[in-house]
This record gives structure tokens, C-alpha cells and sequence, in this order.
């Protein structure tokens, strides 16, 4: 090579790496797994950096005494539990763990000490712990090994009740324990099954109420005796109609509960249950949608409940004595996310989030109607006034069922034809809600990307015929209200059909891998998160607490006729159809989709010649919970969307 050549060859390569090192990467970090995704440069991480500095805050627990509370948010990488002294108080941290935290329960004598839950790299072996506030000091309260539930105090505040898989690592036993001795613990009841949980304890502290959940559809109430250890069956089973029960409580003279139940009814109604007779009395027939929650107050006199109207929150107050409803509380607008009674009995904390404010916590005086605000998280110093409201949508699919969904449009200052991402929940069972997008706001504001988020057929809040409509051999008729949303999109003049992404997570993933390999033609290209690439592997190898559980909704594997109409649908065997650019992310510990799910997808699109990116989280579980993750996660999406979308 003459001297000329190699001088020029220096040149050209003191430029290359000037221009590297002007431009600048970001290192993933080596937790992450990153196949074929480009290198992320500092300006898109500096042009992204406030929208991803959104907060957000949940109500864990009322003081028992004080009016203060716990609740959750984050500072640093994951969520941890806060103490608040008064509204709009500073929130000062209690727990600093690389995991995040799962709430807080205060002791409800005292405020001595809260218990609070905890996995490990998102595995959702949620292991027991108590903090004391005398010393700072963190207990183990379990076995370090099971999961556990968080959950249910005494009336006396001497024990909890909750669940563990530790006999066998399968069924969800009942226990109950002293946190104030981790030796306390006391096997209760032995179960068959992953769906247990225990509701209330009578007013004496003698019985327990249980939960039974089957399915979103089938579920039943038990009457615990905790000194026989007899369980009875509330409300018998039944060939002729599958009846679900959610929540419970007793009244306060231990004669009945409250429970929530569809029970004679499309939807779940409120009820009163009377121990002695059997008898329901429903006390919300005149609301038809779901109430989706409720909690009684202390003194037993009025009931605070959620109904869920065409995915609208609304908060209801109802008087115990009569049966009536009370006026209505006036809330900011938003979509309720929980709600707790203070001992005081008037102060009812409620959690709301909108498209123009993420979660925080606000309490309602239901004497005065005085509303407070506990929390203001932080929004990256961005002013979300203008940031986009959700619209309710509908469109008519192939057996004329209307299904509904919410639309995100961007700002006024992008003209013509927007591109589109659909993003379908997970679940199945769950249900898209107006709520704040977050990061994904950059899509709108800087983008001009409008996003989709479509309540398909098996979504929950419509009544429980359209819950069972996916079920088994009816999967695909869920991928059909895709294939109809796909045409009603092309009747909108602001929406363009030729740029469609599709995206979800979890069971939300596997619809994106169907759409992928179902309708490949009408759509640039697809982000499938956590998602179910054949639900015969996936039944076999998800932890098995929860396969009977899973089972009911997609179908026995077991069964050869079942088992042969899962491999015919499933997405990784039929990758051969998916044509379009594909990115796919995973959490290693994931213990409900396992890594199999992605792996055998990535690898078997690869081998098909199709584009695929693959991003792997080995301290991540079902979806990334560490900031640091999502961050990269949100990156490497602008990215793959940036050249297969927008291009």
C-alpha cells in the first residue's frame, strides 16, 4: 500500500471515529441482549430524556391513627414505599431495593410496622417482609423461596391471612401469621389449585372468607372456621350457569357480606349475601356495567364503589342502611385507580390518572365533599395540558359484533394521513382504560404517530357472554376484530392504512404475532412484548400455579383435538407468513410467559430470512420494571418504528 493510500485510510478513519465520538452511543447495559438493534446515539436518548421522567403514585395504606399514609412511587430505578405526613407533604422513602416493592399495609393497631412484598429480578416469587419505623430494620417473614401473597389483617390486628405456594410449589394454601413472629406461621387451609386468596375475616376474628377463582367467569365465596379448619361452599356450583364472585366483606354484625357477583346478570353486580337464609339482596341492578370494585367503610355504613362505564370510572357511595345511593363525589377527571377508608371513616383515599396526568393520590372527605391532593408527579417538566385526550371508538367486525377501542390523535400540526399503532392489551381478560401514556406520549407530541388501543372481543367490562367469545376453538375470532379494525382505519381520512404497526404485551403479544402471520399484507411491522408465541409450549412450561388457571381461558393442551387447533394457530408455526419486520422483547425470569415463548419465535423468523430484532432483559420478569430497562426498551422501539414505520 503506497503512503498515500495509507494516509488516506488514517484520514478516513480519524473521521469515522471523530464523527463516533461527536455523534455518541449509549452502552446497553450487560444485563441486556441485543440482537440486530442498531446503536442507540445520545442525541435520540437526549431528545427523549423528559419522557422518560414521568412519575407516578399509588395509595398503599392509611395510618391507623395519624392522617398520613404509605403509598408507592419512584426515584430512582424501581418503585418503593414512601411516607406522606399530610396533602402535598414531601414524600420521604422508607425501602430502597434494586426490585421494586409491592405496596404496604401498616399494622392497624399501632403504625408500628407495615409488611410489605417483594421478587427478585421479576421472577413474582413474592416473598413477605416487615419494616420496623423504631429501628429501620427489614424482616423476612416467609420462606424466601414460594410466592407469596401480601395479605389480609385480623380485625384485632394480630394476624394476617395470606397464601403461599410452599408446600408444593403449585397450590395457593391459606396461612396465617404474627408479623411480629416470623415463627408464628400456621398452616390453615390445604387447597387444590393456584386461584385462592382470603377475603375478610369475620368480626370475631373466627372465620375467614376465601376466594376460589377458576376463571374470570367462574369463581366462588368459602366460609373458613379457623378452629375446625371446616371450609364451606357459600353458593353451590352449577351446570346450568357459571356464576363469578369478586371481593367480599362482612357486615359488620358477621350476619352477611358483600360481595360483587353477575350472578343473574351480564354484569357484576353489588350484593348483599345473608349467611343465615342464602339470599341476595343486589343492591346496584339499575347500573348496567360492572362495578369493578368496592370497599366498606370502617363503621360498616356506607360503601364505596367503581363502576366501569364503556371504560369510564365512575365513584359511587352507597348507604348501607338503606340501600341508596349517596350524591354523587365530584373528582377531578380520570380513570380511578383504587380506593381506601381511613379509620376515621370520612376520609376516603382514592388513586386517579388521566391522559394529561399520570396516577397520584387524592382523599375525599365523604362528610364534606372536601377534595385533597396528596401527590404531584413530577412530568419531566413537561406541561401535559396539551397532551392528547382519548376518544371513544367503535367499528362493526365480521359477525356485526361492535367492538370498541380508544383513539390517540396527534397534534393539529401534523397534517394529513397519520401513521397508526394499534396496541392491543393483555389479559386476555383486561380491558384498555383512558389512561396516561407516558413515554409513549413522544409518539404523538414529536412523532405525529396516532395509537389505537383496541378492547377486543374477551375483554373485560362488557358483560361476561362477550368475556367467553375468544375461548378455546373461538381464538381466531379475536384476530378477526384486528382484520376489522385494519378496514375501519382505512374509512378514516386522518388515519393511514398503509402505516400500521401492531404491538402488545403479554397475551397482548400473541395477538400481535397472530395479526404478524393472519394479515401480514396490511400492516410495516410489529413489536411483540412478552408475548405467547404457541400456547401448547406455553402451557407446558409457564409455572405451573398458574396452567389450570390459563387452561380454562385458552384451552387443554392435554386434549388432542385442542392440542392439534393450538398448533394450527400458533404463531411460530406459521412464521413462514410473517414478511414484515419484527422486534421482539423478553424478560429472562418471566414466570407467566416463559423465555421459550420468544426464543423459538425469534429463532424461527430468523431462519425465514424475515428482519427480527430481539432484546432480552436477564433481570427482568413478564415486562421491564426497572427504569434503566425501560429506557433502552423505549429507545430501541423509536428505532425499529422510526425505520419501519415512518420511513
Amino acid at each position: 500500500m503506497s503512503r498515500v493510500v495509507r494516509v488516506a485510510v488514517l484520514l478516513a478513519v480519524v473521521v469515522v471515529v471523530a464523527v463516533a465520538a461527536q455523534e455518541g452511543f449509549l452502552v446497553p447495559g450487560d444485563n441486556l441482549v441485543v440482537e440486530n438493534i442498531p446503536k442507540v446515539p445520545t442525541s435520540l436518548v437526549e431528545k427523549v430524556a423528559r419522557y422518560t421522567e414521568f412519575r407516578s403514585a399509588t395509595l398503599s395504606d392509611w395510618h391507623p391513627t395519624k392522617r398520613e399514609m404509605l403509598i408507592s412511587t419512584r426515584f430512582g430505578d424501581t418503585a418503593q414505599v414512601h411516607r406522606i405526613s399530610a396533602p402535598g407533604a414531601a414524600r420521604y422513602q422508607l425501602t430502597f431495593f434494586p426490585d421494586s416493592v409491592g405496596g404496604a399495609t401498616y399494622d392497624p393497631k399501632a403504625g408500628a410496622f407495615f409488611v410489605f412484598a417483594k421478587g427478585t429480578g421479576g421472577n413474582e416469587r413474592f416473598q413477605n417482609y416487615r419494616y420496623d419505623f423504631d429501628t429501620g430494620n427489614v424482616t423476612l417473614l416467609t420462606d424466601g423461596k414460594s410466592r407469596n401473597s401480601r395479605g389480609t389483617w385480623s380485625n384485632a390486628g394480630d394476624r394476617m391471612a395470606f397464601t403461599s405456594t410452599r408446600r408444593n410449589g403449585a397450590d395457593a394454601d391459606i396461612y396465617t401469621i404474627d408479623p411480629r413472629d416470623p415463627a408464628s406461621t400456621k398452616l390453615v387451609l390445604e387447597v387444590k389449585g393456584g386461584g385462592w386468596g382470603p377475603l375478610d375475616w369475620s368480626p370475631d376474628d373466627k372465620k375467614l372468607l376465601v376466594g376460589e377463582y377458576v376463571s374470570i367467569n367462574e369463581s366462588y365465596p368459602w366460609l373458613l372456621d379457623l378452629a375446625s379448619g371446616e371450609k364451606t361452599l357459600l353458593y353451590p356450583r352449577s351446570e346450568k350457569e357459571q356464576v363469578a364472585f369478586s371481593g367480599g366483606a362482612f357486615r359488620k354484625d358477621g350476619k352477611g357480606i358483600y360481595v360483587t357477583t353477575d350472578k343473574g346478570s351480564e354484569f357484576q353486580r353489588l350484593a348483599y349475601f345473608d349467611l343465615a337464609t342464602k339470599e341476595f339482596t343486589f343492591l346496584t341492578s339499575h347500573i348496567n356495567w360492572d362495578v369493578e370494585g368496592f370497599e366498606l367503610s370502617p363503621d360498616g355504613k356506607t360503601i364505596a364503589f367503581v363502576t366501569n362505564e364503556d371504560g369510564v370510572s365512575t365513584l359511587r357511595l352507597l348507604d348501607t342502611a338503606t340501600g341508596k345511593e349517596k350524591p354523587r363525589p365530584k373528582l377531578p377527571p380520570g380513570t380511578i385507580a383504587g380506593a381506601a377508608w381511613h379509620r376515621n371513616g370520612k376520609d376516603l383515599g382514592v388513586g386517579l390518572v388521566s391522559a394529561r396526568s399520570p396516577a397520584d393520590v387524592f382523599s375525599l372527605d365523604v362528610t364534606t365533599g372536601q377534595v385533597e391532593r396528596w401527590t404531584t408527579s413530577e412530568t419531566g417538566g413537561i406541561n401535559t395540558e396539551a397532551f392528547a385526550e382519548a376518544e371513544l371508538v367503535r367499528w362493526k367486525s365480521f359477525d356485526d359484533r361492535m367492538i370498541s377501542g380508544f383513539l390517540y390523535r396527534p397534534p393539529a400540526k401534523f397534517t394529513g394521513k397519520r401513521p397508526v399503532i394499534i396496541n392491543i392489551h393483555g389479559g386476555p381478560e383486561a380491558q384498555f382504560q383512558p389512561t396516561f401514556l407516558g413515554r409513549n406520549n413522544y409518539l404523538l407530541n414529536e412523532l405525529g404517530v396516532a395509537l389505537l388501543f383496541p378492547n377486543v372481543r374477551g375483554s373485560s367490562g362488557y358483560g361476561k357472554t362477550f368475556l367467553t367469545l375468544d375461548n378455546g376453538f373461538k381464538r381466531e375470532d379475536s384476530y378477526k376484530d384486528i382484520a376489522a379494525l385494519l378496514d375501519w382505519i382505512k374509512t378514516r381520512p386522518d388515519l393511514d392504512a398503509d402505516r400500521v404497526m401492531v404491538t402488545g404485551g403479554s397475551y397482548g403479544g400473541h395477538m400481535t404475532l397472530a395479526v404478524a402471520t393472519y394479515y401480514p399484507d396490511r400492516i410495516r411491522c410489529a413489536v411483540d412484548i412478552v408475548g405467547i408465541s404457541n400456547f401448547v409450549t406455553f402451557l407446558e412450561n409457564t409455572e405451573s400455579y398458574r396452567r389450570d388457571l390459563r387452561r380454562v381461558e385458552y384451552g387443554d393442551e392435554r386434549d388432542p383435538r385442542m392440542r392439534a387447533f393450538m398448533e394450527h394457530i400458533a404463531p411460530v408455526k406459521n412464521a413462514d407468513k410473517i414478511t414484515k419486520p419484527l422486534f421482539v422483547i423478553q424478560g429472562k425470569n418471566d414466570p407467566r410467559v416463559p423465555l421459550i415463548e420468544a426464543e423459538q419465535m425469534v429463532a424461527t423468523v430468523k431462519r425465514r430470512g424475515t428482519p427480527v430484532w430481539y432484546l432480552l432483559a436477564n433481570d427482568e420478569g413478564h415486562g421491564f420494571a426497572k427504569k434503566k430497562n425501560a429506557d433502552y426498551q423505549f429507545y430501541a422501539t423509536l428505532l425499529f418504528i422510526q425505520e419501519h414505520l415512518l420511513k
